[in-house]
């Protein structure tokens, strides 16, 4: 094989030119710290990187969700702590309204306190959030939920969906919770009952709270209309349908009503042949808190004829509305506990985020960073090959065919 003075000159260059790439590539690694200054030096490790990358951007887009359910859920929180100290005036202010040696200025007094508490839970009710959305008003955001009318009356205007939150890749968080989930339902499953008079009564019967006196009667959730056709002859309705006929009531016993299927219900006074009670379910009825409210304020207002019909109505207005405004506060104490356990729950995922945050960089380290160590000792060592490849090329070009073939 015959070798050219050219052959002699490209090696010794090739040489050089490789230890100084080898050398560059170093230098770039320890520049930036990276095992892989590019998708060649490790394509596996490469493509596992992207992964990891991927996953780390995500959990940290979960992590700002989080944060905005816990300050969505620590407003609503806010809230309804406030509504529930009102409501407890409220219960009082009721209580208060019951005395019967209160007169016309009393009463008018205390409507005006129920007023400004009305006013004011409507306020808690359409609060919003740092974005200026609705926090009660389902997904509408942008919707007023609880909206007076010219009538005064109360309407909600939102819907009924919820407003998610993506907290983690399996787990949907509610940061917020619908109005009428809150402020007009009473709790669900519960076996309360709600007692109210007709309207159209001439009697002097007021009917208190019910009792479950059989849990496992048959009739448990069903809606009794109890009607009188004298003052000691009654007639109970179930669900609509007429199950007992002629039953005997002495007001003067105390003994309480025993509805069929394990309710009873005291009724005192005098009823009239004609006069209507209705015992129903809390969980099957609107209870809208602000017509509650409204309803006690109108009665209050209203002139009172002491020991007469009307203070009969009003006595039972005044029952009916105390059953419904507790299960109100029953229903937003359960609320406020599910608002707690969510912000808990969150407080749970972010822990487990923040860990999961932590081995992702774990390994994404162990896949791209640089063992300074190594490097340095592998710099060095290219820095002597480099040397060594530029002095054989000194040695080469200082010889060439002619010079070898005289000796």
């Amino acid at each position: 094989m015959r070798i050219s003075s050219s052959l002699f000159f490209q090696t010794g260059l090739n040489s050089i030119n490789r230890q100084q790439a080898d050398f560059l590539h170093l230098y770039q690694q320890l520049g930036s710290g990276q095992r892989m200054v590019t998708p060649a030096d490790d394509p596996l490790a490469a493509a596992q990187a992207i992964n990891l990358s991927q996953s780390l951007s995500l959990s940290r887009r979960y992590a700002e969700n989080r944060a905005i359910a816990q300050r969505n859920l620590g407003m609503e929180e806010n809230a309804l702590s406030s509504a529930v100290l009102q409501l407890q005036d409220v219960k009082t202010r009721l209580t208060e309204a019951g005395n019967g040696t209160l007169t016309d200025n009393d009463r008018a007094t205390l409507a005006n306190v129920l007023r400004n508490a009305r006013i004011s839970l409507l306020g808690v009710a359409n609060v919003t959030d740092g974005n200026g959305q609705y926090v009660f008003s389902g997904s509408r955001g942008d919707v007023e939920p609880f909206q007076l009318t010219d009538t005064g009356t109360v309407v909600y205007r939102g819907d009924t969906r919820q407003r998610y939150i993506q907290a983690d890749p399996t787990r949907q968080v509610a940061g917020s919770d619908v109005g009428t989930d809150v402020f007009s339902r009473a709790v669900p499953g519960t076996h309360a009952y709600l007692t109210s008079a007709d309207a159209q009564n001439r009697g002097t019967g007021v009917i208190s709270s019910p009792q479950i006196s059989d849990p496992s009667g048959g009739n448990i959730g069903s809606r009794f209309v109890i009607g009188f056709t004298s003052a000691s002859i009654y007639t109970v309705w179930v669900d609509g349908l007429e199950v007992t006929q002629n039953q005997p009531f002495d007001a003067g016993s105390g003994r309480p009503l025993v509805l069929p299927g394990g309710v009873q219900v005291s009724l005192r006074g005098a009823p009239v042949a004609g006069d209507t009670f209705t015992v129903e379910p809390a969980d099957t009825v609107d209870i809208n808190l602000f017509e509650t409210l409204g309803s006690v304020v109108e009665a209050l207002e209203a002139w009172v004829e002491i020991g007469g019909v009307d203070a009969t109505a009003f006595r039972n207005r005044l029952i009916s509305a105390s059953q419904r405004i507790d299960e109100n506060y029953n229903n937003i104490l359960t609320v406020r506990a599910s608002v707690g356990a969510r912000m808990n729950e969150l407080d749970a995922l972010e822990a487990s985020g923040n860990q999961q945050q932590l081995g992702y960089r774990q390994r994404m380290s162990d896949l791209q960073d640089l063992d300074y160590y190594t490097a340095s000792t592998q710099l060095q060592l290219r820095l002597s090959a480099l040397e060594a490849a530029a002095e054989a090329y000194r040695k080469i070009q200082a010889s060439n065919l002619f010079t070898m073939g005289s000796k």
